[in-house]
Formats: structure tokens, C-alpha cells, sequence
């Protein structure tokens, strides 16, 4: 019965839950406003433009293990993002759900940065989809994203996910297609303030705002809401040397509260370069 009930609610919250489990820790504590920034490993997910703005080599692996306290839900990321000097190239997977309905998804992505004014990307996603009994499916889908900075304080961003509008069968949307733009405005250099716009094709617009707050040299704190659906979210980012600890939490007006985790490791090229000279 149980398992049933899991079921039943992945698929008539599945628009919904989609867009909430792309990772990382940070963005989701920002109610995933920060379309202008993403300037982080987990940007293959989100906004692939992003990944250009990271100028070291990046790991990361996100957790979400208990989804509306159900630990059938529980989702995982990793990804790795190569700068180069052509762009930054980054591979990433993710693997949602348990015995009975399990989702899977290889991703590949490419950013181009262009005199650190524009940022473009693009991400290739295989997803797949297997539930018990009734066999499996797969579909291809492509994002794309683009970052400008109008000013030294001011961003604009955008992503498309699902841009070709693939299916796993005949039946439509059951990948959602999203469109995602929003600004990014650092107040001081340790206060920001996102807001952004998201529309899945069949659902409600919903407005994301989020917070960000370096409270001091090595901690913030982040907070954010979004009205479709209403969702409150909050977390906190740990970052020393080379090692980024994310915490994010956010409810949702009907099924709960949901808890992630996130590590981010930065390799420094120029370092390494320096001692093996």
C-alpha cells in the first residue's frame, strides 16, 4: 500500500517535484531565484551558462534523502566541471526514486565565456525512466542558458530546459519545459538579492526570490520563497579553502519539509601548476 501511495504521488506531483530536485544545496536554499549567477559545478543542472564561471576544476555531489519524509524519494547528484580555454566542459548524474519506480539521468555540458561579460551553455540529458511490471523508457532533452553582467553589480540570466520538448512516450510534457530568467543584484559585497520569473509550459508562473548573506569570511546564510507552488526555503554555505559545505532546507505547503546537503571540492590548476614546477 505504501508503495502505492510513493507512486501515486510521483506522478501527480511530478511537474511540481521536478524542478525542486536540481540540485545543488545552495540554489535550492534560494528557491532556485539565481538564474543570473549558478556560478557553481551544479550549474550543469541548472543554468549550463554558469559553468564558465568557474575558474577551477570543480566535483560536487548533492543529497536529498528523505523528500516529504519519504525516503523512497530520495535523489543524489555528482558532477565535474573542466575549465579550458575554449569554454568549461562538465559530465554529471543523477538517480531519483527506489525498487519500484527509478529515474536516471547522464548529463554533458559546455559553457562559453566571453570577456567575463557573457556566458552562454548548453547541457545534453539522457534521462531515463524504469518502473517494475511495466519495463522502461528513455529521452533525450537539451538546456540552454546565458548570463550577462549589465554592470559590475547587476546580472541578467536565463535557462530553457527540455528545449526540443521530448517525451519518453507519445503522451507530451512528461518531461516539463521550463523557462527560467530572473537578475541578480549585489547590494554590498557580502549582501545579494535574487528574483526571477519560472514557467513550466503547463503550470502557473511562479516568481523565486532568494537572499544571500556573507555573515562572515568563511559562513553565509540564504533564504528564499516562491509562490507556484508557495514554498519557503533557507540554508547555509560553509566555504574554506578548497571545500564548500551546503545545507538547504525549504517546505511545501502540502507535503512538508524537505532536507539537502551539498559538497562542492575546487582543484586549483595555477596551484597545482606551481608546485609541479
Amino acid at each position: 500500500m505504501r508503495s502505492i501511495l510513493i507512486i501515486s504521488i510521483t506522478f501527480l506531483f511530478n511537474c511540481i517535484y521536478f524542478p525542486q530536485i536540481n540540485p545543488g544545496a545552495k540554489q535550492v536554499s534560494l528557491s532556485n531565484s539565481d538564474a543570473a549567477t549558478n556560478g557553481d559545478v551544479f550549474a550543469l543542472f541548472n543554468n549550463p551558462a554558469g559553468l564558465s564561471q568557474c575558474m577551477q576544476r570543480e566535483a560536487g555531489v548533492y543529497y536529498s534523502p528523505a523528500p516529504f519524509g519519504l525516503f523512497e524519494m530520495a535523489n543524489g547528484f555528482v558532477a565535474y566541471n573542466e575549465p579550458l580555454s575554449i569554454g568549461s566542459i562538465a559530465v554529471g548524474g543523477m538517480t531519483y526514486g527506489f525498487e519500484l519506480y527509478r529515474e536516471n539521468n547522464f548529463s554533458i555540458g559546455y559553457s562559453y565565456n566571453y570577456q567575463n561579460k557573457f556566458f552562454i551553455g548548453t547541457a545534453i540529458n539522457l534521462q531515463t525512466v524504469s518502473i517494475k511490471n511495466y519495463g522502461s523508457a528513455s529521452a533525450f532533452y537539451l538546456n540552454i542558458g546565458g548570463i550577462a553582467y549589465l554592470n559590475n553589480i547587476l546580472r541578467w540570466g536565463f535557462f530553457l530546459q527540455n528545449v526540443n520538448r521530448a517525451s519518453f512516450t507519445s503522451e507530451q510534457n512528461q518531461i516539463p519545459v521550463i523557462f527560467n530568467t530572473g537578475f541578480s543584484f549585489d547590494v554590498t559585497n557580502k549582501l545579494t538579492f535574487h528574483m526571477a520569473m519560472e514557467k513550466d509550459l503547463i503550470q502557473n508562473a511562479s516568481i523565486l526570490f532568494g537572499v544571500e548573506y556573507n555573515l562572515i569570511k568563511y559562513f553565509s546564510v540564504r533564504t528564499g520563497f516562491s509562490n507556484e507552488p508557495s514554498k519557503f526555503s533557507a540554508g547555509i554555505g560553509v566555504n574554506y579553502s578548497l571545500v564548500r559545505f551546503d545545507y538547504a532546507v525549504f517546505t511545501h505547503q502540502e507535503l512538508g519539509m524537505t532536507h539537502q546537503i551539498g559538497l562542492i571540492l575546487s582543484f586549483d590548476k595555477n596551484n597545482q601548476n606551481s608546485t609541479n614546477d
